[in-house]
């Protein structure tokens, strides 16, 4: 049986692919259908709708909280790309670089093997013991290797 926060994603996703792209909502109106309290789509929104995922959300308190959520155009491979670029900023922790990976993955940006390869060059295991140094290189190794797939 799929949690409910799999259910609220799923709807969301598929009105998402309705709409080409982009929707809005209001919080307490998918709360009230979903018979959640609104903080369970603030959940949902803030681990499975994140840049790292490919979306932008957009929220506005008040009134119901007014939620827009649009998927990043990937038509353009090199709009995308420089979207994650600016979106990774100066450092990155391992698990939202590997999201970022897998999500190239799903849109033929890179192959398996390719992920693999950047996977295990960003790796903890190979960037060191500090926490924050590696998370900044990581990043620099992460933006120069999507770089080199634009030019």
């Amino acid at each position: 049986m799929a949690r409910l926060s799999d259910i609220i994603e799923a709807f969301l996703k598929e009105l998402i692919k309705d709409t080409d792209g982009v929707i809005e909502i209001q919080r307490n109106e998918l709360a009230t259908k979903f018979k959640c309290v609104p903080s369970q789509i603030n959940y949902v929104l803030g681990t499975r709708f994140t840049n790292e995922k490919g979306y932008y959300v957009e929220s506005r308190r008040g009134g119901g909280g007014h939620i827009k959520i649009k998927r990043v155009d990937i038509k353009s491979e090199g709009n995308y790309l420089m979207h994650i670029i600016v979106s990774i900023g100066d450092n990155i922790t391992q698990h939202d670089a590997e999201a970022f990976i897998n999500n190239f993955i799903d849109y033929d940006i890179l192959t398996i093997r390719e992920a693999l390869i950047l996977k295990a060059v960003i790796c903890d295991k190979v960037l060191g013991d500090d926490r924050l140094k590696k998370d900044e290189i990581r990043a620099n190794i992460l933006k120069n290797a999507l770089i080199s797939l634009i030019v």
